[in-house]
C-alpha cells in the first residue's frame, strides 16, 4: 500500500512539473514583483506632487515627488490606485510595462484651485477676491534663509528687495507702501498662527504660500490687513507607510560686482597730473584692494533637512529637522539656524473630531560685522597705497585724517553677536456638528528670546580722538560714538510673548442651486515685548573678556561715563480683542457674493477710539458658465471680480503711543548750579485712532484652451486715511511741543497681470512658462491735521558726506510719492569748469543754498516689476530658469557722490571715472541730480538643472540631484554695485556708502525619498 502511495505522489509531482513548464509565461509569473516607475501630471501637463499611489488591496503606498515622479513595487495584473486631494481617483492596470505616464483629471477644486483664506479654505473658481498662490516647487531656489527671498519676483504686486547680508531680512512691500510710520511689511499667518515669525519656517517644510492682496481677502484679519496677508501652510503627513525625506545642498558664493575704484598706479598718475601728493604717512608703497580685503575669498553655505511623515485613515504626522549655515561674504558675518518641527493630526469619534498639535522651535546664531556700515564705508574710502598691516603685523592706521579707520581693524578688534530662539506651539480642535456645522478652536503660544552682545576692545579707544561717526541706514543721520577707556561692551536680553485664542463656527450648506458658507468667530490676543534688560560698561580689565563678564569692568573710574540701560518704554503689553464674520454665497457656482465684517479692539490707541470696524464686500460672475458660452471652445474659465473693503493698521505702535509720558529733559541752571530737568516728553492723545486702508479691486480670471493658458488681471485703488504722524504743537498748549495724531493719507493705484501656459506637453518633453507684471503709483495725498501745524514738506535723508552737512536728498510732500527725491539740479559746468546748478529762480549758480535751491528730481518707486519663470522637463531631466526685473525707478547714488572728489584724492580714494575731472571743481561731489541714475535692471536670478532617479536599490524610492546658479548676470545701466536697492521704509532708493555686496552662488543639491 505504501509503495502504491509513493508511486502516486511521484506521478502527481511529475504531472505538476509538466503542467508548470507547459503553462503560458504570463500565468506562471503573474505574481513576480518588479519596480514600477513613472510620472504623474495634471491635465495641463504640470507635474502633480503628493499624489498617493497604492497597490490596490495591499498596504504598499508611495507618493509622487515635486516633479511628479514615483516608484513602487508591484506585479503584473496589479492595479495601482492614484488619488490626490484635488484630483479624481484613477486606476491603472500593471502590464509588462515598467514605466507609466499617468495623467490625472482635476476635480472641481483642482490643485491650483485650492486657496487658503482667513479661517478656512476655498476654491479659486469661487473666489471674489485677489489672492496669489505658490506651491513649494514654484518658489525660488538657492541658499535662502529668508522667506521673503522665496517669493522674490513670483507674485505680481509684491516688491521685494534683499540684502546680501545673511542677517538682514528682505524688505517686502505689497501694492505700494500704505503708511510712513510703522511696519510696511505684510502680516504673516503660519499654519493658522497669526503674527508668527517667519524665521520659524524652513523652506523645505513649506507646502504652499497664499498672498492675500485686496481688502476683500484681508478684511477678515481687520487691524493686521492693511499691508496684505501672507499665509504659509507647511507640509503634512500622508496616508501610507512612513516616508523619509532628506534634502541637502552646499553652495559657494563669490562677490558678483564691486565699485571701480582707482588702484595705486591710477591714483598716483592722477595726483601727479594735478600736482598733488600723497602723505608719506599713507603712501607705504602698497597696492591694496580694500573692498576685497574685508571680503572672504568665497562664502560657503550648506543646509541639511530630514523629515519623516506618514499617516492612516485616522491621522497623520510629520517631523522634520533643518540645519542651515550661511556665511556672509564680508568677514565675520555668518548665520546658523536650527529648526525643529512637529505636526500631528488625529481623528476620533468616527472622524467627527480632529485634534491637531504643531510645535516648532527655531534657534539662530547671527554673527554680525561689527560697525558694519562703517566698515563698508571705510573699505571704499581707504587709499590703495596703504597696506592692511604694518611690517610688524599691527594694523595700519593714520589718525591724522579724521574719520579715517582701517576697516579690517574694526572687524578684528570687535564682536557683534545675536542669538535668538523662537518657539511656537499650536493646539487645534475641529468638530463636525449636525446640520452642516463645524466648530474650530485654535490656541497658540509664541515666545522669542533675544540675547545680544557687542564688544570693542581697547584698540577702539584710539578712535575716540579721530571723530568716529556711525553710518546708519537712511533716513537716519550719523552720530558721534565714543568707545570709552580700555574697551567697552554691551549686553542685552529680551523676551517677547504672544498668546492667541481663536474660535469660530462654520456653516457650509448646499440647498438646491444655492451654496452658503458662513463663518463667525472670536479672537483674543495678548502681546508682551521687551521683557528684559540692557547694560553697557567700559574700562575692562583685559581684552579677552568680550561681552560675557561685565562685572570685571570698572566703569565708575571713568569720569562722566553713564551706563546705557536701553530706550525708555521698551517693555510693552498690549491686547487685541476681535469679533468677525464672513458670508460666502453662490448660485449654481455662477454668481458669487462674499461679505465680511471684523470688529477690533486694541489697547494701543486712544481711550476714545480703541475699537474699529473693518467691512468688505466682493462679487464675482463666472461668465464661462452662462448658456451663451456653452458652445464656444476658446475659454475654459472666465470670471469677473469686484471687491471693496477696509482694513486697519495696528502694527508698529506701542502701548505708549497715545499715552502721556514724562522723562529726562537734560539740565538747567538754577541758583548757581546745574540741575537735572524732568518733564513731559510725549503728550496724551485720547482721540488717536486706527489708520484705515480702503481698497477697490476689479479683476478678471481667464483660462484658454482647456486650461493650457491661464491668467488674471487686477486693477486696484488703495487709499490710507488717518495716517498717524508726529505733529508740532505750541508748547503753551502741549508742553512736550509735539503730539502723535491722525491726519495723513496715502494713495496707491496699480495694475497686476499674470499669465501661465503649458507651451509643450509631450510625454517625454514639457515646457511651462509663467510671467507676472505689476505697476503701482504711490502718492502721499496729505500730511496735514487741521488741529496741528507741520507735517508737510519734511526734508529727510541726510547722508552727511564730507562738506555736505545739512544736505538732504528726499522730501515727504503731499502730491508726491514716498521717497520723492528733492535735491540740487545739476546743470553741467560753467566756463571755469565748476559744477553749476539751477537756482530756485531758474538762474545758474555755483553756490546753491541747501533747501532753497532744491528741485523735485524723480522717484525711487519702480513703474514696473516683472518675473518670468520657465520649466523644461525632458525625460528625467528638468531645467528651471527664472528672470526678474524692475523698471522705471531711480536711485540716488550717494556712494558715487562721496567718491567723486578730485580735489581731495590724496586723502581718500576716488572712482576711476573721476580721472578726467578737474581738481578745481570744488562742487563735483555735491549731492545733486548728477548722481541720480536709472535703477532699471533685468536679472537672471535662478537657473537650476536637475536629474531624477525613479528608484535606486531597494530602499530609495526617488533621488534627485541638481545644480543651481543664482544671480548669474544683471543687465543694467546703473553705475553702483547693484541696482537692487532697499525699497522699504521712508527712504527707498538710497544707495548709501554702506552697500553689503551681493553674491553669485553656485549650489549643488540632493533630494532623497525613502
Amino acid at each position: 500500500m505504501r509503495i502504491l502511495q509513493l508511486k502516486f505522489f511521484k506521478s502527481c509531482s511529475f504531472l505538476l512539473l509538466l503542467l508548470l513548464f507547459t503553462m503560458p509565461g504570463n500565468i506562471l509569473f503573474a505574481q513576480s514583483q518588479k519596480s514600477i516607475s513613472g510620472t504623474v501630471t495634471g491635465s495641463s501637463g504640470r507635474a502633480a506632487e503628493a499624489v498617493t499611489i497604492n497597490v490596490k488591496g495591499t498596504k504598499r503606498f508611495t507618493t509622487s515627488g515635486p516633479d511628479g515622479s514615483f516608484s513602487i513595487i508591484a506585479s503584473n495584473g496589479d492595479i495601482l490606485v492614484f488619488s490626490g486631494l484635488t484630483f479624481k481617483t484613477r486606476e491603472v492596470l500593471i502590464t509588462d510595462q515598467v514605466n507609466y505616464q499617468v495623467v490625472m483629471e482635476e476635480t472641481a477644486a483642482s490643485l491650483g484651485d485650492v486657496v487658503v483664506v482667513g479661517y478656512g479654505t476655498g476654491s479659486r473658481k469661487t473666489l471674489t477676491s485677489s489672492i496669489s498662490s505658490l506651491k513649494g516647487e514654484d518658489m525660488n531656489k538657492g541658499a535662502i534663509t529668508d522667506v521673503g527671498q522665496l517669493l522674490q519676483g513670483k507674485v505680481p504686486g509684491l516688491n521685494i528687495t534683499a540684502s546680501g547680508d545673511p542677517n538682514r531680512p528682505a524688505a517686502i512691500i505689497l501694492r505700494g507702501a500704505s503708511t510712513i510710520n510703522s511696519s510696511q511689511s505684510p502680516y504673516y499667518v503660519i499654519d493658522g498662527v497669526p503674527g508668527a515669525d517667519i524665521s520659524l519656517v524652513s523652506p523645505n517644510d513649506i507646502a504652499s504660500i497664499d498672498v492675500l492682496k485686496d481688502a476683500a481677502a484681508t478684511a477678515i484679519y481687520g487691524n493686521r490687513g492693511a499691508n496684505g496677508i501672507i499665509i504659509i501652510t507647511t507640509k503634512k503627513g500622508k496616508k501610507g507607510d512612513p516616508s523619509i525625506d532628506y534634502n541637502s545642498y552646499v553652495g559657494v558664493e563669490k562677490v558678483s560686482n564691486k565699485l571701480d575704484l582707482m588702484d595705486s598706479a591710477q591714483l598716483r598718475s592722477f595726483l601727479r597730473k594735478n600736482s598733488l601728493a600723497l602723505s608719506p604717512n599713507d603712501d607705504l608703497g602698497a597696492n591694496t584692494d580694500w573692498q576685497a580685503a574685508v571680503e572672504r575669498n568665497q562664502a560657503i553655505s550648506h543646509s541639511e533637512n530630514m523629515s519623516i511623515s506618514g499617516g492612516s485613515d485616522h491621522g497623520n504626522y510629520i517631523a522634520s529637522v533643518t540645519y542651515t549655515n550661511k556665511e556672509g561674504i564680508i568677514q565675520s558675518s555668518n548665520l546658523s539656524r536650527l529648526i525643529a518641527h512637529l505636526a500631528v493630526e488625529q481623528y476620533a469619534i468616527n472622524n467627527k473630531v480632529k485634534v491637531g498639535f504643531n510645535l516648532t522651535n527655531s534657534i539662530s546664531n547671527a554673527n554680525n560685522v561689527p560697525n558694519r556700515n562703517v566698515v563698508l564705508q571705510q573699505s571704499i574710502l581707504h587709499l590703495p597705497v596703504s597696506p592692511v598691516r604694518n611690517a610688524d603685523g599691527s594694523f595700519f592706521e593714520n589718525f591724522n585724517n579724521t574719520g579715517y579707520f582701517n576697516p579690517l581693524a574694526l572687524i578684528d578688534h570687535a564682536q557683534d553677536n545675536t542669538k535668538f530662539n523662537n518657539l511656537v506651539g499650536a493646539f487645534t480642535v475641529e468638530v463636525k456638528l449636525p446640520f452642516g456645522l463645524k466648530y474650530n478652536l485654535d490656541a497658540s503660544y509664541q515666545r522669542s528670546n533675544y540675547l545680544h552682545g557687542e564688544f570693542y576692545d581697547s584698540y577702539y579707544s584710539k578712535y575716540n580722538s579721530a571723530n568716529f561717526y556711525s553710518n546708519p541706514e537712511p533716513p537716519a543721520t550719523h552720530s558721534l560714538i565714543n568707545f570709552g577707556v580700555n574697551g567697552s561692551a554691551l549686553r542685552s536680553s529680551y523676551q517677547n510673548e504672544t498668546t492667541t485664542i481663536e474660535d469660530y463656527l462654520t456653516w457650509d450648506k448646499k440647498i438646491g442651486d444655492h451654496g452658503i458658507n458662513l463663518v463667525a468667530g472670536y479672537s483674543w490676543q495678548q502681546n508682551s515685548s521687551g521683557d528684559g534688560f540692557q547694560a553697557t560698561t567700559t574700562n575692562l580689565a583685559v581684552d579677552n573678556i568680550g561681552f560675557y563678564n561685565l562685572a570685571l569692568s570698572n566703569y565708575t573710574a571713568v569720569t562722566g561715563y553713564v551706563v546705557n540701560f536701553g530706550a525708555d518704554g521698551v517693555y510693552n503689553k498690549t491686547k487685541f480683542i476681535s469679533d468677525f464674520a464672513r458670508l460666502n454665497y453662490n448660485f449654481r457656482e455662477k454668481y458669487l457674493l462674499q461679505a465680511s465684517i471684523r470688529r477690533d479692539g486694541s489697547s494701543v490707541f486712544g481711550a476714545n477710539h480703541q475699537w474699529g470696524y473693518f467691512p468688505s464686500i466682493g462679487a464675482a460672475w463666472r461668465i464661462d458658465k452662462e448658456a451663451f458660452m456653452a458652445n464656444q471652445r476658446l475659454f475654459s474659465n472666465l470670471k469677473l471680480r469686484l471687491s471693496y473693503g477696509v482694513t486697519g493698521n495696528a502694527t508698529g505702535f506701542s502701548a505708549y503711543t497715545a499715552q502721556f509720558i514724562s522723562g529726562s529733559l537734560g539740565t538747567y541752571y538754577y541758583n548757581g548750579s546745574t540741575e537735572a530737568a524732568y518733564g513731559p516728553t510725549q503728550a496724551e492723545n485720547p482721540d488717536l485712532k486706527w489708520e484705515k486702508t480702503a481698497t477697490k479691486n476689479i479683476g478678471v480670471d481667464f483660462g484658454f484652451l482647456k486650461g493650457v493658458v491661464t491668467g488674471s488681471i487686477d486693477v486696484y485703488d488703495k487709499n490710507t486715511t488717518g495716517m498717524i504722524y508726529s505733529y508740532s504743537v505750541d508748547p503753551i498748549l502741549i508742553p512736550s511741543g509735539s503730539i502723535v495724531a491722525n491726519g495723513g493719507s496715502m494713495s496707491n493705484k496699480g495694475v497686476e497681470f499674470s499669465l501661465n501656459a503649458s507651451v509643450v506637453n509631450h510625454h517625454s518633453f514639457t515646457w511651462t512658462t509663467g510671467i507676472n507684471l505689476a505697476h503701482n503709483k504711490n502718492e502721499i495725498t496729505s500730511l496735514n491735521n487741521p488741529l496741528f501745524t507741520g507735517g508737510d514738506s519734511v526734508r529727510l535723508t541726510q547722508p552727511d558726506g564730507g562738506g555736505q552737512t545739512g544736505s538732504t536728498l528726499q522730501i515727504l510732500k503731499a502730491g508726491r510719492p514716498l521717497g520723492q527725491f528733492f535735491t540740487l539740479q545739476y546743470a553741467g559746468k560753467n566756463s571755469n569748469g565748476i559744477s553749476q546748478y539751477v537756482a530756485a529762480d531758474g538762474s545758474l549758480t555755483t553756490t546753491p543754498s541747501i533747501g532753497t535751491d532744491y528741485h523735485y528730481a524723480g522717484s525711487p518707486q519702480p513703474k514696473l516689476i516683472a518675473g518670468w519663470a520657465n520649466t523644461f522637463r525632458y525625460k528625467n531631466f528638468d531645467l528651471n530658469v527664472f528672470l526678474r526685473g524692475s523698471f522705471g525707478g531711480k536711485i540716488f547714488n550717494v556712494a558715487r557722490a562721496d567718491l567723486f572728489r578730485p580735489s581731495t584724492a590724496q586723502y581718500t580714494n576716488i572712482l576711476t571715472d573721476v580721472a578726467n575731472e578737474s581738481i578745481n571743481d570744488v562742487n563735483a561731489f555735491k549731492y545733486s541730480t548728477r548722481f541720480i541714475e536709472s535703477g532699471s535692471f533685468i536679472r537672471l536670478d535662478n537657473a537650476t538643472l536637475g536629474y531624477n532617479f525613479s528608484r535606486l536599490g531597494r530602499y530609495i524610492k526617488r533621488c534627485r540631484i541638481y545644480a543651481t546658479v543664482n544671480n548669474l548676470f544683471v543687465i543694467t545701466k546703473y553705475k553702483g554695485i547693484d541696482p537692487e536697492i532697499n525699497q522699504g521704509g521712508n527712504a527707498p532708493g538710497i544707495d548709501s556708502d554702506n552697500f553689503y555686496p551681493k553674491t553669485r552662488t553656485l549650489l549643488f543639491g540632493l533630494n532623497i525619498n525613502l
